[in-house]
């Protein structure tokens, strides 16, 4: 008999979400490093948590591992296309990458689903 499998919490008692804040303060503190680290952590603990694969993409980036990062925010767009920072994160990504065109396909889609991002907007005006 298959025993149903109750969802993991993600509260202030689960330890991903610990790990997630500790990794947040760090982050915010520009100490990407030990952000991924506790990051890195948490995301094996809560593989589909969106919200600690886009601090792990931040961080990474932050490290200059964009193609790491890149795959960070791309696992979030799959997940959610219309999650406008992921969007702008990932085309960021893409042309630090020297994948241009395709990034700036990215942050042109960001602008359009929030059209008051003055940030948006601004990335837009700095790739031609």
């Amino acid at each position: 008999m298959a025993v149903a499998r109750r969802a993991p919490a993600f509260d202030d008692q689960s330890e991903a979400y610990v790990l997630f804040r500790r990794a947040t303060w760090f982050l915010d503190r520009r100490h990407p490093g030990q952000a991924a680290h506790l990051l890195e952590r948490a995301l094996a603990l809560e593989p589909g948590r969106n919200s600690i694969r886009e601090a792990l993409g931040r961080a990474l980036y932050a490290m200059g591992q964009t193609d790491r990062a890149a795959a960070q925010f791309k696992a979030i767009v799959d997940d959610v296309p219309d999650n406008d920072y992921a969007q702008f994160a990932l085309g960021r990504c893409l042309v630090r990458m020297g994948r241009t065109d395709e990034g700036v396909g990215r942050l042109r889609l960001a602008a359009a689903l929030a059209p008051h991002s003055r940030l948006y907007r601004e990335a837009l005006g700095g790739t031609g």
